[in-house]
């Protein structure tokens, strides 16, 4: 009976070791036959990436097949699709669909479910229902959404812009975003005077009621859960309390009615963080050095809703410390000191790298 038992035992073991054997050997033949087809293929067909994803030998040129695309189209007319194309060429992880602004169904978005402000909106939901029960519009403008090709500039703050007199090509856009409280009045000639969005959180909110424009949407970046707390004040004309954790002092009204306000998707944030510029993770919470400046979540939300994109105002050169910090003030380059939220040497690669491969277009040539 105990040899019986030994030699099933021993069959089993047998069967087993053949079984593995089988599979290794298979596993390296299918291997070598990889590698016997791949050996007469050139080298370039194998491109190299960085450890983002990103394509390392970027090129000026179009793609052959963008090239013949888009080769009828006249200077200044907008060309579909464009942006996200040479998007996907040099970073084939990009995925078009993302919508500029939370809408009634924020919560079925897994993206963003998952992760607290300014990744996510977990904890929001009370907050960010109420202020859509009351905004109720969650896209741009009935004119802009029905356009069959839309061409976006995103206006930096940088001391760059000044005496560029570039005000009329900005406004030729069909989207103009301005960030936080730069002024437009009185810089029209340099900046132009139309104003599509203006993403800002409380902090750097336009505190003087005369220097918002007309006809343009107030759209929230919310980074921190106050962020939200505050807007929902500001929708339903409530008293906005200045202890409620911000870190300086905000604006306690806005002159725009609840549809003219807007909750940006903070999934803009988290690629812009961790995907495009490859800030620490942190276990998705704000932390040290891993958050994105608004120009770079502004210009993400850009590739995902526009066809064409571009940037002024972007950049800053610190071997000239005497020159302009911004365009609207006197402050100098040499006032910039080192961020704990932000860091601008990553950013500056990231957004070089869209503009040596044309995925932007920078007026402004700062970056």
């Amino acid at each position: 009976m105990g040899l019986l038992v030994f030699m099933r035992n021993l069959l089993l073991a047998l069967c087993l070791f053949l079984v593995l054997g089988f599979l290794y050997y298979s596993a390296w033949k299918l291997h070598l036959l990889r590698w016997e087809d791949s050996s007469n293929v050139p080298w370039f067909c194998f491109p190299e990436y960085d450890k983002l994803g990103f394509l390392l030998n970027l090129d000026s040129k179009l793609p052959p097949e963008l090239a013949s695309k888009y080769a009828n189209f006249s200077e200044g007319v907008c060309k579909p699709g464009y942006a996200s194309a040479l998007m996907t060429v040099i970073f084939p992880k990009f995925s078009k669909p993302a919508p500029m602004f939370l809408d009634d169904s924020f919560r079925r978005w897994a993206r963003i479910r998952d992760f607290v402000p300014p990744f996510g909106i977990k904890g929001q939901d009370n907050l960010i229902k109420a202020i859509l029960s009351a905004t109720k519009d969650y896209r741009l403008t009935p004119a802009l959404d029905s356009l069959s090709c839309r061409r976006c500039i995103i206006v930096g703050n940088g001391g760059v812009l000044a005496n560029k007199s570039l005000g009329l090509k900005i406004d030729d856009y069909d989207v103009v975003v301005r960030l936080n409280s730069a002024p437009v009045k009185g810089f029209e000639k340099d900046v132009g005077g139309k104003t599509t969005l203006r993403i800002t959180y409380p902090e750097g909110a336009i505190q003087k009621m005369e220097q918002y424009e007309k006809d343009s949407l107030f759209v929230l970046a919310g980074f921190k859960w106050q962020d939200f707390k505050w807007l929902k004040y500001i929708v339903y004309k409530e008293k906005v309390s200045a202890s409620d954790g911000f870190w300086k002092s905000v604006a306690t009204h806005v002159p725009r009615e609840p549809h003219e306000i807007r909750i940006l998707n903070p999934y803009f944030i988290q690629e812009a963080a961790f995907s495009f510029i490859g800030l620490p993770f942190n276990n998705g919470l704000m932390g040290r050095g891993n958050i994105p400046t608004l120009g770079s979540v502004a210009i993400t939300m850009a590739l995902h809703n526009c066809d064409e994109v571009a940037v002024a105002g972007f950049g800053y050169d610190m071997s000239s410390p005497n020159a302009p910090l911004h365009y609207y003030e006197n402050i100098k380059m040499s006032a910039i000191k080192e961020s704990w939220t932000h860091n601008i040497q990553r950013e500056k690669e990231f957004l070089r790298k869209l503009v040596k491969a044309r995925v932007i277009t920078d007026l402004t040539s700062g970056i």
